[in-house]
């Protein structure tokens, strides 16, 4: 790719997110982020549709980040610890995106997102992968479960709730294995 398109594109993407940390995206103007990216808005149409198309692919490439730090997706089913310790570590290590991208009224986006992401990655690498409805909602269960659950408690000390996280996860699954 051009240095140049790189430049304009990491601008672009910088400005909307430091406008993002403090406003919701309805609040925030395409002439807003051509400004603070020094760029002019036609640049910005070159790149982007509009400003939720450069949050969508944003939100995407989080959601794909956190999925690559979740080397077992398949633990879910055999190593239930295993799982819940590599989803709440891809959850941890894309925090402050995460926080930024998903606030407000698409909080709750980001965990739809990444329960199909852990889904479509286990299909790819188990094809013959074909849940009935209990285990698509266990599965579901325990994603959601685990995220709310370490959003609520995290300011106990994040071992402290994993490893209740893992317990009561465990608990669950335990009839699957």
């Amino acid at each position: 790719m051009d240095l140049r398109v790189e430049k304009t594109k990491r601008n672009i993407i910088n400005a909307f997110l430091n406008l993002r940390s403090h406003r919701p995206i309805e609040k925030i103007t395409i002439r807003e982020i051509a400004d603070l990216g020094q760029i002019n808005k036609a640049t910005f149409y070159l790149h982007y549709h509009d400003i939720y198309e450069l949050t969508e692919t944003l939100e995407k490439d989080v959601i794909n980040s956190a999925l690559t730090n979740i080397e077992h997706p398949e633990a879910i089913f055999n190593d239930n610890k295993l799982f819940i310790r590599e989803l709440v570590t891809a959850i941890f290590a894309n925090e402050p995106l995460i926080k930024i991208l998903f606030e407000g009224n698409r909080s709750g986006r980001f965990i739809d997102l990444f329960e199909s992401g852990i889904i479509e990655f286990i299909r790819k690498s188990y094809p013959e992968y074909n849940p009935d409805l209990e285990r698509k909602m266990t599965v579901t269960y325990t994603i959601y479960g685990g995220y709310y659950t370490y959003l609520k408690y995290c300011d106990n000390g994040v071992e402290t709730v994993l490893k209740i996280v893992e317990k009561c996860s465990s608990a669950i699954l335990e009839p699957y294995k």
